[in-house]
């Protein structure tokens, strides 16, 4: 809990410390010339490389670069993300950290879902999958208010690739029909054109993945543009669908109920980054407590392309 959490990390001194330690453990070198030879500086929280002479803080390279918040809220922030399988939202963040002003505590979350979307996006998917769409509600901008609502209400399209993995059985051989869910993937999409969901699918996977999905004519061109290794297409309604695509429908399902009963109305423009935390958990949903060393890991190898 956030109490074991503070009696680890009891001041900014500790959690800076943390962070030395952490990125020295897990390879640190120059930016400027990749050098390993890294002399720490405590008076400027720094590192200074022997062979170049160039200094690094101790935030360079990370999400946290340029950031006014102190280490012990990022590292309080990447605990709250990674405590619970449901989503937290910033305002239940900046009321755990003690923050008074909101915005800061906002954009610092986005810019770790940011990054969990860096992470995934790394891993290309491949073997048995499912490939289907889904829809989002979102908020509706002020100046649509008065247009006509699609499909009952404000929608956002998106992909969702599920990795499936055979299951087997007490003496070690597969089972025919069951199945077990691997990872997932989940991207916004502008339109259903096949040229759109192709290229999606494409970048998320090795080409080599054998793909079952509904009877939708955006797929058709799967298998012959070389995206998948085979295409499987059936034809579905309201009740067969859950029985030829289950764990896609799992995942949307899951997905919905994770950030919409937290968020209620959200922005189109932050749906991706809201998809990003759901995949990123649900890909390590059996890493356990070490689940805030691997988001530690993430934060310091990338940084956010997140600014608003």
């Amino acid at each position: 809990n956030l109490l074991d959490f503070y009696c680890q990390y009891p001041n900014e001194a500790s959690c800076e410390e943390a962070l030395r330690r952490f990125r020295e453990h897990h390879g640190l070198f120059s930016s400027q010339c990749g050098g390993l030879r890294l002399s720490w500086n405590p008076s400027h929280k720094s590192w200074t490389c022997m062979d170049c002479k160039h200094e690094m803080q101790l935030c360079s390279g990370t999400v946290m670069q340029g950031s006014h918040l102190p280490v012990r809220d990022w590292f309080a922030a990447m605990f709250l993300l990674t405590a619970t399988k449901r989503a937290i939202s910033a305002k239940e963040i900046q009321r755990q950290i003690g923050r008074k002003r909101y915005q800061p505590v906002w954009e610092m979350v986005h810019k770790l879902r940011d990054v969990m979307g860096k992470r995934d996006g790394g891993y290309l998917l491949h073997g048995n999958m499912e490939v289907d769409e889904g829809f989002f509600s979102t908020e509706t901008p002020e100046e649509r208010k008065d247009c006509p609502l699609k499909r009952g209400g404000e929608a956002s399209a998106y992909w969702h690739i599920i990795k499936k993995q055979p299951a087997k059985d007490a003496y070690g051989q597969e089972i025919q029909y069951a199945k077990e869910v691997g990872h997932i993937k989940m991207q916004v999409i502008d339109d259903f054109k096949a040229s759109t969901i192709t290229g999606k699918i494409k970048q998320g996977t090795d080409g080599s993945a054998d793909v079952t999905t509904d009877g939708f004519s955006s797929y058709a061109s799967l298998e012959k543009d070389g995206v998948t290794s085979s295409h499987l297409a059936v034809v579905t309604d309201d009740k067969s669908v859950g029985k030829v695509l289950p764990w896609v429908h799992i995942a949307i399902s899951n997905a919905k109920r994770s950030i919409l009963d937290t968020y209620h109305d959200i922005k189109a423009e932050f749906l991706q980054l809201y998809l990003n935390e759901f995949c990123y958990k649900f890909n390590r949903r059996y890493v356990g407590f070490r689940l805030f060393d691997r988001l530690e890991l993430c934060a310091c190898t990338y940084r956010a392309d997140f600014k608003h």
